[in-house]
């Protein structure tokens, strides 16, 4: 049913997102499915990498480690923005098209009433894509 899972991964809060990838790995063992890694970093030195080159190496050394996880094929993706907060969204919806995924899995937090005013990212990337999306909240499975 899915062809490409594709997976936005936050390189320096891997522990929040395990429930997650867990979940990827999960379902593209069950579809047979690639998994695409997904990293949005800035253009200037940040907490993960000091360059976009760098950060690309290392969301493939991260691919590469769970694709051991679950045995399917990986790939990666990386997107460099000048400002990866405000635009996260846009840039989550614009990779989905230019990767080819079918299926978008996404951590999430629960609800608060402050997503009235500021929605939650799998919301809006559910709402502009023609891709299934699938939200994970943090101590799924538990």
């Amino acid at each position: 049913m899915y062809r490409k899972i594709m997976v936005p991964v936050d390189l320096a809060h891997l522990k929040v997102i395990e429930p997650a990838l867990q979940t990827v790995a999960d379902l593209a063992q069950h579809y047979g499915a690639e998994v695409c890694y997904v990293g949005i970093t800035a253009n200037t030195p940040g907490s993960v990498a000091r360059t976009p080159e760098e950060f690309t190496q290392k969301l493939k050394a991260f691919a590469q480690e769970r694709a051991e996880v679950h045995g399917q094929p990986v790939s990666t993706h990386t997107i460099v923005s000048p400002d990866p907060i405000a635009d996260l969204d846009d840039d989550l919806i614009k990779a989905i098209d230019e990767v080819g995924a079918d299926l978008v899995v996404m951590p999430t937090h629960p609800p608060k009433h402050v997503d009235v005013i500021m929605p939650s990212h799998g919301g809006k990337v559910a709402t502009h894509t023609k891709a299934s999306v699938f939200l994970v909240r943090p101590g799924a499975g538990d």
